[in-house]
């Protein structure tokens, strides 16, 4: 007997995230066994030339199980505005899942975001005279009738406790596909790795990936200069470190995304003065605010080997291009998570990946090979 939604699952691709939706439709078609079916429902983006909007639907969602499917940091999109183009905000992408979620009109059974990287997660919690951005959002979309948010390594799980009621809040963690790539493709001791949170607020992120491996965590303390504020935050003046001896390890440096990149740097220069054999970088989501250049300098310097980072926000295509850079695609993972949540399955087996992750690294103690 089929779920009740099974039959009305209905995907919303914005134009953001077309190619990453159409995988998980893909995937979606296979596990169903319904590969001439279609589940995107088209959508129109539309821009009038003072840089307005709106969204329209082209077929109809009427008792659908809505998945709108979001990545609001891909900069590459654009719209001509006064006869100039501007690339796309996050602001400008979080404003269009509004206005779809507007065109559906109620209509739908059940309406989920999937928002890879949330909005505003960076702008997580108050202090002082500032806006609270990602709650705001989050309660926004709870007011506009959304049931169920999917996102990813979110910056700071707390933040769902500014919807405790109502819409439920889904944050799960790329972690176990990273591992996988990771374990398969590199050479190194399983013994001898020790993961590192880049600073105070990355710790418990790094402490999930050492519990993976079971292996011990470090930590680096951000020194501010709590007297200057530059670009909207204080400067760093050192890293501390707080930990045993990196000397002849593997040092795996997590965080959940890189912006402009200085800060994982600077720890990869740390960790490689402090004797490490070999020095790793992973990030959920890197966006290189600042460029390229400076991670491959680093490269070349011999101050990290790979950087381990996922397709769930955008990747630029010449960063695709760099040696130093491995793609996780977590496509595969999120049409999981859809079909499950479609299927009113259990999402505990999703969240929990360790002894998978154990069981590879047995084998690469015994130098068997891992498909």
């Amino acid at each position: 007997m089929s779920n009740k939604y099974e039959d009305e699952l209905g995907l919303i691709v914005m134009n953001n995230a077309k190619e990453f939706g159409k995988e998980i439709e893909e995937r979606i078609k296979e596990r169903r066994k319904q590969e001439h079916r279609s589940f995107i429902i088209p959508v129109d983006e539309v821009r009038f030339s003072n840089g307005e909007g709106k969204a329209m639907l082209n077929s109809s969602v009427r008792d659908k199980d809505l998945y709108i499917i979001s990545d609001i940091g891909n900069h590459s999109e654009t719209y001509k505005m006064y006869g100039y183009y501007n690339h796309k905000s996050p602001d400008d992408h979080f404003q269009d899942i509004k206005r779809v979620i507007s065109a559906v009109r109620g209509q739908a059974e059940r309406m989920t975001v999937v928002m890879p990287l949330l909005y505003e997660s960076r702008q997580h919690r108050r202090k002082g005279r500032e806006s609270l951005d990602c709650a705001l959002a989050l309660q926004e979309l709870q007011n506009l009738g959304v049931k169920t948010i999917v996102t990813f390594d979110v910056h700071d799980p707390n933040i769902q406790n500014s919807i405790p009621t109502s819409m439920s809040f889904e944050n799960f963690y790329p972690t176990n596909t990273i591992l996988k790539q990771f374990i398969k493709n590199e050479d190194f001791d399983a013994n001898d790795v020790i993961f590192i949170s880049p600073d105070t607020g990355a710790m418990d992120r790094a402490r999930y990936y050492a519990n993976m491996f079971q292996s011990d965590v470090g930590l680096f303390h951000k020194r501010r200069d709590l007297s200057v504020v530059e670009n909207g935050k204080n400067p760093i003046v050192a890293h501390e470190y707080l930990g045993k001896s990196l000397k002849d390890k593997t040092a795996i440096v997590v965080d959940d995304m890189i912006a402009s990149g200085g800060s994982m740097l600077d720890v990869a220069n740390d960790i490689k003065q402090r004797g490490a054999n070999k020095v790793y970088l992973i990030a959920t989501f890197s966006m290189f605010t600042e460029g390229l250049e400076k991670f491959n300098d680093a490269y070349k310097q011999g101050l990290f080997d790979s950087l381990y980072s996922t397709n769930l926000t955008y990747v630029d295509p010449e960063l695709e291009k760099m040696p130093w850079y491995k793609k996780v695609d977590c496509a595969p993972y999120a049409s999981d998570i859809i079909y499950t949540l479609n299927t009113s399955g259990s999402i505990s087996e999703l969240k929990n990946g360790k002894q998978k992750i154990l069981n590879m690294l047995d084998k690469k103690k015994k130098g068997e090979l891992i498909f």
